[in-house]
């Protein structure tokens, strides 16, 4: 080779070394100077929480629109593991389900994710997110190193967590943390090799990268039991709080690293009987305000709340049983609906003087329409549609089953006033029907086994009852075929009063827009929808009215209500009104200007009955036709038992 050909080879070869390589991704603690570093880069998120689950697909994009517009530079969400794995081995990651979109989402909006996949989530949702089918072995210890529950979850984490390693921040998502089981420290067990499992576990299935990190309450005996090295130990407490001495807390298990609140609460969850929880927006505000002086990072728990829909709202125990309510609208920053309120702008503001806020106007809040009152005639009694509702029979058994002996899954939320003995009358030989519900299994508490349904024989004169006929209630499978149009009832001779199925139907004019469900003077409400003339499946009912609320969202089926609802006249209201400010909201902290809601024509003010809050519902009906939804005057029914014995006293 010539000169010249060699000192261009050089000069080639001398290019190639010089051009830089692009930086490694990198989302890491740096303890010196107490902050994160993303890469390289010192920083801090703002943060607010969202679930997946309690919002429709169709409006996961608004809603994430509205948190970044609102100054966050992050999100957290939890995986709900009993969404996703409704039986053993089944897995459903489609539609509402579809993590992947969800968080493929995210990225395109530009927010980073903290992610909380459990396998425990609390979140008030049932179970805490673990599945119920676990508790088919009576005696397995939840939460623990018990061998069956953790083959069940090692089982699980092989499906979700290889979804969500390619969204890491390291591997070119956006996910930059991870949270390993939650607030264990407030969990009786305080098992640290259940931790150490679940460690291994992630750490196996996601890298040595990823940064892990728990969450608990800001006391020393919550700490003690939820935190493990190799985890970095976050905190959670609200408004009002004494900032030394909460941030003292993860000081006394993280002696340096970043300050970190994962759930600051912008509100609280309603519980059933109890009004709507309220958190005053300056007084979260200024809580905000003064841990981002410290250099804190924040998660808003909630930013916005949603709808426990379906059957997913799970209960407490603080003293005593207390079940969740549909609503999870928190009284969040942004509503259940998704408008925007002051609390947003309120927090809007004190974002704006920490760092800058995106360019544009905040999206408006959605407009509602009025479609008035709606008749409801009766359809069937229950037990008139046992053969259609539980089609092969029931189960017989000596004495009663728990759900989870006869693998009834957990249907519904709902009331219970906590008495173990209830008079009844009858001569000897009458059958005693027994109509059983699930109100919700504990999400936080005591969290030991929760099993529904007859804990124990019921007796008369404390003899207990025997020769049961058990008919497990398979509602939504009944749905799914058809029913109630598919299968008429038979008229009933036993001229019974009680559960009884009742239906009304109302016009849409094709208008796309939200309203409200109210039922004037009754008490509980189970609700759904079934659309006549329209494509079934287009058919996409909304989240219901914030509040605290009863019934489930609106789609083909039975409703049911209980037998304090008034007999005569039976109706329900669909109207734009709603407890919270109906307004659209201008760019800027606080700004906002009334517009006018299109509405049908209204009821009289004389015909228009006081409600109690709890029953406004909130659906979207915007397709044209004929639209049908279903009530049962009742307790909802998830199993029916008939013993064939002489009336009894009932114990639980």
């Amino acid at each position: 080779m010539g000169l010249p050909g060699l000192v261009l080879l050089l000069l080639a070869a001398g290019l190639l070394r010089a051009q830089p390589t692009a930086p490694a991704r990198s989302f890491q603690l740096d303890y010196e100077h107490d902050c994160f570093l993303r890469d390289g880069v010192p920083f801090r998120y703002v943060s607010g929480s969202i679930h997946y689950a309690r919002v429709p697909r169709p409006a996961w994009r608004d809603r994430l629109l509205k948190m970044y517009m609102s100054g966050l530079n992050a999100l957290q969400v939890y995986v709900p593991w009993n969404y996703h794995e409704p039986l053993p081995g089944l897995y459903n990651f489609a539609g509402d389900r579809d993590v992947e979109a969800f968080l493929d989402l995210t990225a395109e909006l530009g927010l980073l994710v903290i992610l909380r996949p459990g396998p425990y989530i609390c979140a008030e949702w049932e179970m805490g997110g673990l599945p119920a089918w676990l508790l088919w072995q009576s005696d397995i210890v939840l939460r623990s190193s018990d061998p069956a529950f953790l083959a069940a979850v090692d089982s699980w984490l092989h499906v979700l967590l290889p979804k969500i390693k390619p969204r890491l921040y390291q591997n070119g998502g956006n996910i930059i943390s991870v949270q390993v089981e939650n607030e264990y420290g407030s969990y009786y067990a305080c098992d640290y090799n259940y931790l150490r499992h679940l460690l291994g576990s992630f750490r196996a299935l996601l890298g040595s990268e990823v940064l892990l990190f728990t969450t608990d309450g800001a006391q020393a005996e919550e700490l003690r039991c939820g935190t493990l090295q190799g985890l970095y130990a976050t905190v959670d407490f609200g408004p009002g709080s004494n900032l030394t001495e909460a941030f003292g807390a993860q000081r006394g298990v993280e002696p340096r690293g970043p300050l970190v609140n994962s759930e600051y609460y912008t509100g609280w969850l309603d519980y059933w009987g109890g009004t709507h929880a309220s958190t005053s927006a300056t007084q979260v505000a200024r809580g905000l305000a003064d841990m981002l002086r410290l250099g804190a990072n924040v998660n808003m728990y909630m930013f916005h709340g949603g709808t426990n829909f379906a059957y997913w709202s799970g209960a407490d125990l603080k003293a005593q049983y207390k079940p969740v309510t549909t609503s999870y609208d928190y009284d969040a920053p942004l509503s259940e609906a998704g408008d925007p309120t002051e609390k947003l702008f309120a927090i809007r503001t004190v974002i704006s003087q920490f760092q800058p806020l995106p360019a544009g106007p905040m999206p408006p809040a959605t407009p509602k329409y009025a479609y008035g009152q709606v008749d409801l005639r009766k359809y069937a009694d229950l037990l008139d549609v046992l053969d259609v509702l539980s089609p092969s029979g029931p189960i017989r058994s000596q004495f009663p089953l728990t759900f989870e002996a006869i693998k009834q899954e957990y249907q519904g939320t709902l009331e219970r006033d906590g008495q173990s003995t209830l008079p009844v009358t009858g001569r000897a030989g009458d059958a005693l029907d027994v109509l059983l519900e699930n109100m919700g299994r504990l999400s936080f508490g005591a969290n030991f086994s929760d099993f529904k349904g007859l804990l124990g024989n019921l007796s008369l004169d404390s003899s207990p009852l025997s020769n049961w006929l058990i008919y497990p209630l398979a509602i939504d499978a009944a749905v799914q075929q058809g029913w109630p149009h598919a299968a008429l009832p038979q008229p009933s001779s036993r001229g019974r009063s009680g559960p009884a199925f009742y239906t009304g139907t109302f016009e849409t004019p094709g208008i796309a827009w939200d309203t409200f469900v109210k039922f004037p003077g009754w008490s509980k409400v189970r609700s759904r929808r079934a659309d006549e003339g329209v494509e079934r499946g287009r058919a996409q009912p909304r989240l219901p009215l914030a509040g605290p609320a009863v019934d489930k969202r609106l789609q083909p089926g039975p409703l049911l209500a209980p037998p304090r609802a008034p007999a005569d006249p039976l109706c329900a209201w669909l109207s734009p009104a709603c407890r919270l400010p109906q307004q659209h909201h201008g760019a800027g902290a606080g700004g906002s200007s009334s517009q006018p809601l299109p509405a049908l024509p209204r009821p009289a003010p004389s015909q228009q009955h006081p409600q109690p809050q709890h029953l406004d519902r909130r659906i979207n009906a915007g397709l044209p036709g004929a639209v049908t939804f279903l009530v049962c005057v009742s307790c909802t029914p998830w199993c029916v038992g008939e013993g064939r014995e002489d009336m009894a006293a009932l114990e639980k």
